[in-house]
């Protein structure tokens, strides 16, 4: 996981939020003007109040206290400037100014604290961006614009996600529909790949004591343990993937097969043209390119919240463990101390050997994945140690200091290619399986785990 697009999928809650705004009326055409000023009025009023706490802050960096006030200052004035008849485009480049200099200053906070500020200010930036594009009828840009602020930024401040949420829904009712094609019956799914000799234990599902006494220490897969959740039929179709998201929505993707690549880069893609590349059974793939784009280590269910009735979260993940060979283990820093991502692809996406600080249960939804394990006790088989100045990357900071720390540069499904002491001490001790649709893997942190589609494939990962 070590992309900032990866990272940026698991933001940590604001430390001093902003007030909710208030509740805005029902969208409809002959509307729309009124519920733009009322926004306008209450995030003008937020701001303000964010600059008097900047201002009469005691904490340490008061150039960042300094730039955050000349920033917030800003975007009020062109909310006062909106609410008083200015010209929507007139106020684009200063909002993308102020976006794209938060978007910066993230990467260097020198602090949490710091991190809220420009965390606070591109959300509030990007928000009256798309206010502004709404004025005049430009609803994919501001609908874009909201959706950089979830995946950028959080986004940041007391009920400004479900506000996010919100705008993103009245917008889409003055986006034209496009003509839908009715979806047929699904064709049943294809066979399951015939999976090698299976070194992951398969138990039956433990009781919430045993699994914590007993089977929280090592891997295993429950097979057909998430059979029942409705995400297993709902996400395997197209149709359904763009109705629960509406029109316009961007989402971040990879382009490449391998992020130790030098060809592999991110962007903010359309929604719509993910799935375009993507083999549906209500949609085979009609895509030309060759790019591979993988939506990796992000949470849809956060984005598309229709997306979370789809799923139903294990006990398991309560069990209020600890590891005995993992001393670095800390839970999730987040309210429920749970987090979740998704991951779609096509066929051929990789993810290379890696480690991560959470426990893990890890859902395949639709499609086949091959998955490759081992145990933290042969790292310096597969990885050689950090240096001293490169800190093993946790959820208390926001950005890697080294992108690549945590991963492996072998390609561990090509052993042959692997270094001789590779395969005499990792390979006896690794283990492999192919995971289906409603499988569920667990396995602790520390242990090094690679994967790889078999075919279109979207999964679910649940960190505790």
């Amino acid at each position: 996981m070590p992309a900032a697009f990866r990272k940026n999928s698991r933001l940590r809650l604001c430390e001093r939020p902003l007030p909710p705004l208030p509740t805005m009326p029902p969208a409809t055409p002959t509307s729309a003007s009124s519920w733009h000023i009322q926004l306008l009025s209450g995030l003008a009023q937020d701001l303000a109040q964010a600059k008097a706490r900047l201002g009469s802050s005691s904490e340490s960096a008061p150039h960042i206290h300094d730039m955050g006030r000349c920033d917030l200052q800003t975007i009020i004035d062109v909310c006062t400037a909106l609410q008083g008849g200015a010209e929507p485009e007139e106020s684009f480049p200063t909002l993308l100014q102020v976006i794209n200099a938060s978007h910066a200053r993230m990467w260097d906070a020198p602090s949490s604290s710091a991190l809220t500020v420009w965390r606070s200010i591109y959300t509030d930036a990007c928000i009256v961006r798309a206010l502004a594009h709404s004025m005049v009828s430009d609803h994919l840009q501001a609908i874009s614009a909201l959706d950089h602020a979830i995946i950028i930024a959080g986004p940041c401040g007391e009920g400004r996600l479900d506000l996010v949420l919100d705008m993103i829904g009245r917008i889409q009712a003055f986006v034209p529909a496009d003509v839908a094609t009715a979806p047929h019956p699904l064709a049943t799914m294809q066979a399951h790949i015939d999976s090698p000799l299976c070194t992951i234990p398969s138990p039956q599902p433990p009781s919430l004591l045993a699994f914590k006494k007993t089977h929280s220490h090592s891997p295993f897969i429950l097979r057909n343990y998430a059979s029942e959740w409705p995400a297993v039929n709902n996400w395997k179709s197209a149709s359904y993937l763009r109705s629960i998201s509406g029109p316009g929505r961007v989402v971040p993707v990879e382009i490449g097969r391998d992020y130790r690549l030098g060809d592999w880069k991110q962007e903010l893609m359309s929604w719509d043209i993910l799935l375009s590349a993507l083999d549906f059974e209500d949609q085979p793939s009609s895509a030309s390119s060759t790019d591979l784009y993988y939506l990796a280590q992000h949470d849809l269910t956060k984005q598309f919240p229709s997306l979370r009735d789809d799923i139903i979260l294990p006990d398991y993940l309560y069990a209020s463990i600890t590891p005995t060979d993992y001393p670095e283990y800390r839970p999730p820093n987040n309210d429920d101390q749970v987090i979740l991502n998704t991951w779609l692809g096509p066929k051929n996406t990789m993810s290379p050997a890696h480690i991560d600080p959470y426990y893990n249960f890890y859902v395949q939804v639709v499609g086949q994945k091959t998955v490759w394990l081992a145990p933290p006790t042969v790292s310096a088989y597969i990885r050689p140690p950090l240096p001293s100045n490169s800190p093993a990357e946790s959820d208390s900071s926001h950005f890697p200091s080294s992108a690549l720390s945590n991963t492996s540069e072998i390609d561990v499904f090509a052993p042959e290619q692997a270094h001789p002491d590779f395969i005499k001490n990792v390979q006896p001790v690794s283990m492999t399986a192919v995971l289906n649709p409603g499988d569920m893997l667990f396995f602790p942190p520390g242990w090094w785990h690679a994967m790889r589609s078999e075919s279109t494939s979207f999964s679910l990962s649940m960190w505790f």
